[in-house]
C-alpha cells in the first residue's frame, strides 16, 4: 500500500483529499496545526474519522523545523497544502507575518525532504496559487485566460502570492538537486465544504454566511462587485490532485481553474436567489476588492492530466449554502 502525507490535511482541500485517497486504498497521514482546519472535517458519513487519529494524525506546526522533522520522511509521497491564507482583509492586513510564516513552512518541509532524499520520498505535490501571477495580468476586467508561461517576470500583488511563488522556486531547486519528482498545481479561487465562514473567511463562504444570517447581519459586499474570479469547486481540485499523483510528475507548474471569470456581483446575486430572501446587497467600495479579474487557460492541465472542471458554480453554491446554513443552525442550538 502506498503511503502519503497531506500537510494541512484538516482544511477544506485537505480533508476532501484525505477521504478520496482513503477510498482509493492509500495509507494516509495528516499533519495540521488546526489554525483553520478542524479534526472533525476528517469524519466520514458515519461521523467517525476516516483515518486513525492516534497513529495517522499529527498536530504540528510546520513553521517549526523540529515539528517538520518529526513528520517528513515517513511516507512515500507528500501533498503539501499547508499555508497561511484567509480572506482579502486578513491577507492585506498581515502581509509581513503571512510572508514570513509561509516561507518558513515551505522551507522547513523542503529541507526535510532534501535530507531524507529520493530513496524515501517518491514524489512531492505542491499547492501553488494564481495569486503568484503578475499583477499586470490581473488588473483588467474580462481578461484573456492566463498561461503558465506568464508567471515570469514575477510581479504578484500580495505577500501571499510572493510567498507561494518562493515555494515553487524552492521546490524546483529541490527537484533538480535530489531527483525527487515534483509538480506544482496553481489553484484559482477554491470554494466548497467544509469551510471557514467566520471573520477570516473568503468571499463565497462570507457572502453565504451573511445571506443565512440576514437580516441580523447586513449583506455587505466588499468592493464594487465588478471584480471577477475563476471559481473552482473543491471536488474539481481533489480530482486534479489525484490525477497529478499519477501523471503530473516532472511537468512543472499546472493551472487548475476554469477559463471564464464570474463577477462577485453575479456570485452575490446567485447566493441571494438560493437563499429565497428579499435581500438588497450593499456594495462597499471603501473596502478592498483585490485583483480586477483573472481566469485560467487550463489547456496544460487538460493535455497532461486529462483534467477539466466538472462542478457548475450554481451546483457548488447550493451545496455550500446548505452546509453553512446547517452549521449556523448547529451553533445556535449549542448556544441555547
Amino acid at each position: 500500500m502506498k503511503s502519503i502525507l497531506i500537510t494541512g490535511g484538516c482544511g477544506m482541500i485537505g480533508s476532501n483529499l484525505v477521504k478520496r485517497l482513503v477510498q482509493e486504498n492509500w495509507d494516509v497521514y495528516v499533519v495540521d496545526n488546526l489554525w483553520r482546519g478542524k479534526k472533525e472535517y476528517l469524519n466520514g458519513r458515519d461521523g467517525k474519522p476516516v483515518i486513525d487519529l492516534e497513529t495517522h494524525f499529527y498536530q504540528k506546526d510546520l513553521a517549526d523545523y523540529n515539528d517538520a522533522q518529526e513528520v517528513i520522511g515517513k511516507t512515500d509521497y507528500i501533498v503539501h497544502l499547508a499555508d497561511i491564507v484567509a480572506g482579502i482583509d486578513y491577507v492585506f492586513q498581515n502581509q509581513g507575518e503571512l510572508f514570513r510564516i509561509n516561507n518558513l513552512i515551505n522551507s522547513n518541509v523542503f529541507e526535510c525532504c532534501r535530507k531524507v532524499g529520493r530513496g524515501r520520498i517518491k514524489g512531492i505535490l505542491y499547492a501553488g496559487t494564481v495569486c503568484s501571477f503578475p499583477l499586470t495580468r490581473q488588473n483588467t476586467l474580462n481578461p484573456e485566460p492566463i498561461r503558465e508561461e506568464e508567471l515570469f517576470p514575477a510581479l504578484p500583488e500580495s505577500a501571499y502570492g510572493w510567498s507561494k511563488l518562493m515555494g515553487q522556486i524552492e521546490l524546483g531547486y529541490l527537484e533538480k538537486e535530489t531527483g525527487i519528482p515534483c509538480c506544482t498545481l496553481m489553484f484559482h479561487n477554491v470554494y466548497g465544504t467544509p469551510t471557514d465562514f467566520g471573520e477570516r473567511s473568503q468571499v463565497i463562504p462570507a457572502l453565504i454566511r451573511k445571506a443565512v444570517s440576514y437580516p441580523v447581519e447586513k449583506f455587505h459586499v466588499w468592493g464594487s462587485g465588478e471584480q471577477g474570479r475563476a471559481f473552482i469547486h473543491v471536488d474539481d481540485i481533489v480530482n486534479s490532485l489525484i490525477l497529478a499523483l499519477d501523471k503530473g510528475w516532472g511537468n512543472g507548474n499546472i493551472q487548475i481553474g476554469p477559463s471564464h471569470c464570474t463577477s462577485i456581483k453575479e456570485v452575490a446575486e446567485k447566493i441571494i436567489e438560493i437563499s429565497g430572501k428579499d435581500i438588497k446587497p450593499f456594495y462597499d467600495v471603501s473596502k478592498p476588492e483585490g485583483d480586477k479579474a483573472r481566469c485560467a487557460d487550463y489547456s496544460k492541465a487538460k493535455r497532461i492530466l486529462g483534467w477539466e472542471p466538472r462542478v457548475s458554480l450554481e451546483e457548488g453554491l447550493k451545496e455550500s449554502y446548505l452546509w453553512i446554513e446547517r452549521q449556523i443552525g448547529y451553533q445556535k442550538i449549542s448556544c441555547q
